[in-house]
Protein backbone atom coordinates (compact mmCIF):
# COMPACT_ATOMS: atom_id res chain seq x y z
CA UNK A 1 0.00 0.00 0.00
CA UNK A 2 1.69 3.56 -1.09
CA UNK A 3 1.51 6.15 1.46
CA UNK A 4 2.02 9.89 0.67
CA UNK A 5 4.88 11.98 1.79
CA UNK A 6 4.70 12.97 5.30
CA UNK A 7 5.47 16.38 4.81
CA UNK A 8 2.45 16.56 1.76
CA UNK A 9 -0.11 14.74 4.79
CA UNK A 10 1.32 17.61 7.19
CA UNK A 11 0.71 20.48 4.36
CA UNK A 12 -3.18 19.23 3.86
CA UNK A 13 -3.59 18.52 7.70
CA UNK A 14 -3.85 14.80 7.60
CA UNK A 15 -2.45 12.74 10.17
CA UNK A 16 0.92 11.77 10.24
CA UNK A 17 1.70 8.34 11.08
CA UNK A 18 4.35 7.45 12.81
CA UNK A 19 8.18 6.32 12.15
CA UNK A 20 8.90 3.02 12.63
CA UNK A 21 11.96 1.46 13.68
CA UNK A 22 12.88 -2.04 14.07
CA UNK A 23 15.31 -2.82 16.74
CA UNK A 24 16.75 -6.17 17.15
CA UNK A 25 17.68 -7.73 20.10
CA UNK A 26 15.38 -5.43 22.12
CA UNK A 27 13.26 -7.94 24.35
CA UNK A 28 15.70 -7.26 27.03
CA UNK A 29 19.41 -4.95 28.19
CA UNK A 30 20.42 -2.65 26.09
CA UNK A 31 17.91 -3.03 23.23
CA UNK A 32 15.13 -2.20 25.68
CA UNK A 33 16.28 1.07 26.64
CA UNK A 34 16.76 1.87 22.97
CA UNK A 35 13.61 0.69 21.94
CA UNK A 36 12.04 2.74 25.54
CA UNK A 37 13.88 5.83 24.51
CA UNK A 38 12.97 5.52 20.82
CA UNK A 39 9.20 5.09 21.59
CA UNK A 40 9.06 8.08 24.04
CA UNK A 41 10.71 10.36 20.93
CA UNK A 42 7.60 9.35 18.95
CA UNK A 43 9.11 6.32 17.24
CA UNK A 44 6.28 3.41 16.97
CA UNK A 45 8.99 0.20 17.38
CA UNK A 46 9.06 -3.03 15.94
CA UNK A 47 10.90 -5.29 18.93
CA UNK A 48 12.63 -8.01 17.47
CA UNK A 49 13.67 -11.10 20.00
CA UNK A 50 14.82 -14.60 19.00
CA UNK A 51 14.09 -16.46 22.00
CA UNK A 52 12.76 -14.32 24.67
CA UNK A 53 9.18 -14.27 23.87
CA UNK A 54 7.84 -12.79 27.61
CA UNK A 55 9.99 -10.24 27.61
CA UNK A 56 9.61 -8.90 24.10
CA UNK A 57 5.79 -8.94 24.34
CA UNK A 58 6.90 -6.68 27.56
CA UNK A 59 9.04 -4.75 25.84
CA UNK A 60 6.23 -3.80 23.27
CA UNK A 61 3.28 -3.00 25.28
CA UNK A 62 5.74 -0.69 27.15
CA UNK A 63 6.52 0.85 24.39
CA UNK A 64 2.99 1.23 23.09
CA UNK A 65 1.93 2.90 26.21
CA UNK A 66 4.70 5.47 24.52
CA UNK A 67 3.70 5.70 21.29
CA UNK A 68 0.71 3.34 20.52
CA UNK A 69 1.35 0.25 17.93
CA UNK A 70 4.96 -1.31 19.06
CA UNK A 71 4.31 -5.17 18.35
CA UNK A 72 7.07 -7.85 18.75
CA UNK A 73 8.45 -10.35 15.88
CA UNK A 74 11.10 -13.03 16.50
CA UNK A 75 13.69 -14.17 14.12
CA UNK A 76 16.84 -15.94 14.60
CA UNK A 77 19.41 -13.82 12.70
CA UNK A 78 21.52 -16.26 12.21
CA UNK A 79 19.00 -17.59 9.44
CA UNK A 80 19.51 -15.81 6.20
CA UNK A 81 15.55 -16.80 5.30
CA UNK A 82 14.87 -15.44 8.57
CA UNK A 83 16.41 -12.05 8.31
CA UNK A 84 15.16 -11.77 4.88
CA UNK A 85 11.75 -12.31 5.93
CA UNK A 86 12.16 -10.05 8.94
CA UNK A 87 11.40 -6.46 7.36
CA UNK A 88 8.56 -7.28 5.46
CA UNK A 89 6.63 -8.83 8.24
CA UNK A 90 7.09 -5.19 10.10
CA UNK A 91 6.20 -3.67 6.93
CA UNK A 92 2.84 -5.48 6.67
CA UNK A 93 2.57 -5.45 10.19
CA UNK A 94 3.00 -1.53 10.85
CA UNK A 95 2.89 -0.80 6.99
CA UNK A 96 5.86 1.15 6.97
CA UNK A 97 9.73 1.03 7.92
CA UNK A 98 11.95 4.42 8.42
CA UNK A 99 14.89 2.97 10.42
CA UNK A 100 16.85 -0.06 12.03
CA UNK A 101 18.73 -0.19 14.67
CA UNK A 102 21.11 -3.64 14.46
CA UNK A 103 21.52 -4.05 18.42
CA UNK A 104 21.28 -7.71 18.72
CA UNK A 105 24.71 -9.73 18.79
CA UNK A 106 26.26 -12.30 19.45
CA UNK A 107 29.08 -12.79 21.75
CA UNK A 108 31.04 -16.05 22.81
CA UNK A 109 34.48 -16.07 24.06
CA UNK A 110 37.28 -17.37 21.87
CA UNK A 111 40.82 -16.50 21.24
CA UNK A 112 44.21 -17.52 18.56
CA UNK A 113 43.96 -20.34 20.02
CA UNK A 114 40.68 -21.77 20.26
CA UNK A 115 39.29 -20.14 16.86
CA UNK A 116 37.62 -22.04 14.89
CA UNK A 117 35.58 -21.62 11.21
CA UNK A 118 32.23 -22.71 12.80
CA UNK A 119 32.93 -19.89 15.81
CA UNK A 120 33.66 -17.52 12.78
CA UNK A 121 30.33 -18.29 10.58
CA UNK A 122 28.34 -17.76 13.96
CA UNK A 123 29.43 -14.63 14.58
CA UNK A 124 29.33 -13.00 11.12
CA UNK A 125 26.10 -14.63 10.31
CA UNK A 126 24.55 -12.83 13.05
CA UNK A 127 26.32 -9.61 13.90
CA UNK A 128 27.34 -8.84 10.44
CA UNK A 129 25.34 -10.31 7.61
CA UNK A 130 21.96 -9.56 9.27
CA UNK A 131 22.60 -6.11 9.41
CA UNK A 132 23.74 -5.63 5.97
CA UNK A 133 20.69 -7.62 4.95
CA UNK A 134 18.26 -6.04 7.18
CA UNK A 135 19.75 -2.52 5.76
CA UNK A 136 19.26 -3.54 2.16
CA UNK A 137 15.66 -4.41 3.15
CA UNK A 138 15.25 -0.90 4.39
CA UNK A 139 16.67 0.52 1.16
CA UNK A 140 14.13 -1.21 -1.45
CA UNK A 141 11.18 -0.88 0.81
CA UNK A 142 11.74 2.96 1.02
CA UNK A 143 12.68 2.78 -2.68
CA UNK A 144 9.24 1.06 -3.17
CA UNK A 145 7.51 3.90 -1.65
CA UNK A 146 9.40 6.66 -3.63
CA UNK A 147 8.31 4.83 -6.94
CA UNK A 148 4.74 4.85 -5.42
CA UNK A 149 5.41 8.46 -4.89
CA UNK A 150 6.56 9.15 -1.88
CA UNK A 151 9.42 11.20 -2.62
CA UNK A 152 11.07 12.29 0.61
CA UNK A 153 10.60 8.61 1.60
CA UNK A 154 14.46 8.29 3.41
CA UNK A 155 15.81 6.14 6.36
CA UNK A 156 18.85 5.42 8.54
CA UNK A 157 20.14 2.05 9.86
CA UNK A 158 21.96 2.31 13.54
CA UNK A 159 24.57 -0.45 14.12
CA UNK A 160 26.16 -1.43 17.14
CA UNK A 161 29.75 -1.72 17.49
CA UNK A 162 32.43 -1.93 20.70
CA UNK A 163 34.89 0.33 21.29
CA UNK A 164 37.42 -2.37 21.15
CA UNK A 165 37.57 -1.86 17.91
CA UNK A 166 39.44 1.72 18.83
CA UNK A 167 41.37 -0.16 21.82
CA UNK A 168 41.95 -4.20 20.28
CA UNK A 169 42.76 -6.89 22.51
CA UNK A 170 42.99 -10.59 21.30
CA UNK A 171 39.96 -11.69 23.27
CA UNK A 172 37.04 -12.74 21.79
CA UNK A 173 38.57 -12.99 18.41
CA UNK A 174 35.37 -13.58 16.06
CA UNK A 175 33.05 -11.36 18.03
CA UNK A 176 35.82 -9.00 17.04
CA UNK A 177 36.57 -9.85 13.88
CA UNK A 178 32.56 -9.43 12.96
CA UNK A 179 32.29 -5.94 14.52
CA UNK A 180 35.41 -5.09 12.79
CA UNK A 181 33.33 -6.03 9.63
CA UNK A 182 30.41 -4.58 10.54
CA UNK A 183 32.20 -1.09 10.96
CA UNK A 184 33.89 -1.59 7.51
CA UNK A 185 30.10 -1.79 5.95
CA UNK A 186 28.98 0.66 7.50
CA UNK A 187 31.12 3.06 5.78
CA UNK A 188 30.68 0.71 2.48
CA UNK A 189 26.81 0.83 2.97
CA UNK A 190 26.58 4.58 3.89
CA UNK A 191 28.41 5.26 -0.05
CA UNK A 192 25.82 2.11 -1.37
CA UNK A 193 22.47 3.53 -0.22
CA UNK A 194 23.04 6.82 -0.07
CA UNK A 195 20.84 9.69 -0.52
CA UNK A 196 17.65 7.14 0.76
CA UNK A 197 19.49 5.33 3.37
CA UNK A 198 22.02 7.26 6.10
CA UNK A 199 24.20 4.26 8.24
CA UNK A 200 25.61 5.38 11.18
CA UNK A 201 28.12 3.47 13.84
CA UNK A 202 27.16 3.79 17.42
CA UNK A 203 30.25 2.25 19.34
CA UNK A 204 29.61 1.86 23.19
CA UNK A 205 32.32 1.07 26.49
CA UNK A 206 31.46 -0.78 28.81
CA UNK A 207 27.67 -0.29 29.46
CA UNK A 208 25.91 -3.42 31.57
CA UNK A 209 27.19 -5.77 33.36
CA UNK A 210 27.01 -9.62 32.60
CA UNK A 211 27.73 -13.71 34.36
CA UNK A 212 31.43 -13.09 33.89
CA UNK A 213 31.19 -9.85 36.17
CA UNK A 214 30.09 -9.65 39.85
CA UNK A 215 28.81 -6.17 40.70
CA UNK A 216 32.10 -5.17 42.17
CA UNK A 217 33.94 -6.07 39.56
CA UNK A 218 31.71 -4.17 36.89
CA UNK A 219 31.37 -0.92 39.11
CA UNK A 220 35.67 -0.60 39.35
CA UNK A 221 36.06 -1.60 35.57
CA UNK A 222 32.88 1.33 34.97
CA UNK A 223 35.31 3.78 36.25
CA UNK A 224 38.39 2.82 34.27
CA UNK A 225 38.19 5.81 31.72
CA UNK A 226 39.28 9.49 30.78
CA UNK A 227 35.98 10.74 32.01
CA UNK A 228 35.80 8.74 35.18
CA UNK A 229 32.90 6.14 34.21
CA UNK A 230 31.73 4.56 30.53
CA UNK A 231 28.54 4.50 28.83
CA UNK A 232 25.22 3.64 30.49
CA UNK A 233 22.42 2.08 28.91
CA UNK A 234 20.38 5.46 28.76
CA UNK A 235 24.14 7.42 27.03
CA UNK A 236 23.85 4.89 24.29
CA UNK A 237 20.15 5.24 23.58
CA UNK A 238 20.38 9.09 23.68
CA UNK A 239 23.20 8.37 20.81
CA UNK A 240 21.27 6.11 18.56
CA UNK A 241 18.25 8.70 18.85
CA UNK A 242 20.23 11.37 17.86
CA UNK A 243 21.97 9.20 15.12
CA UNK A 244 18.46 8.74 13.76
CA UNK A 245 17.08 12.29 13.91
CA UNK A 246 19.69 13.95 12.80
CA UNK A 247 19.76 13.76 8.88
CA UNK A 248 23.36 15.22 8.48
CA UNK A 249 25.31 11.68 9.57
CA UNK A 250 26.45 8.99 7.57
CA UNK A 251 29.40 7.00 6.89
CA UNK A 252 30.85 7.38 10.49
CA UNK A 253 30.76 5.99 14.04
CA UNK A 254 29.90 7.71 17.28
CA UNK A 255 31.90 6.66 20.19
CA UNK A 256 30.06 6.45 23.50
CA UNK A 257 32.31 5.36 25.96
CA UNK A 258 33.66 7.76 28.35
CA UNK A 259 36.52 7.75 26.59
CA UNK A 260 37.71 4.12 27.04
CA UNK A 261 39.00 3.64 23.63
CA UNK A 262 42.07 6.06 24.54
CA UNK A 263 43.02 3.77 27.17
CA UNK A 264 44.95 0.58 26.64
CA UNK A 265 43.45 -2.88 28.19
CA UNK A 266 45.31 -6.14 27.69
CA UNK A 267 41.95 -8.29 28.26
CA UNK A 268 38.52 -7.47 27.48
CA UNK A 269 36.91 -6.04 30.54
CA UNK A 270 34.93 -9.39 31.05
CA UNK A 271 38.14 -11.49 31.57
CA UNK A 272 39.78 -8.93 34.00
Amino acid sequence: MSRPALASSAAVGLPVRPRVVLVTGAARRLGREIALTLAAGGWQVAVHYRGSADDAQQTAADCARLTPGAAAFQADLGDEAAVRALLPQVVAALGQVDAVVNNASTFEHDDAASFSYAALDKHLHGNTGAAILLAQALHQHLRQRAAAGETEARGAVVNLLDQKLWNPNPDFLSYTLSKAALEAAGTLLAQALAPRVRVVGVAPGLTLTSHMLSDAQFQALHTLSPLGRSSTPEDVAATVKFALDNRAITGTTLLVDGGQHLMKFERDFSLM
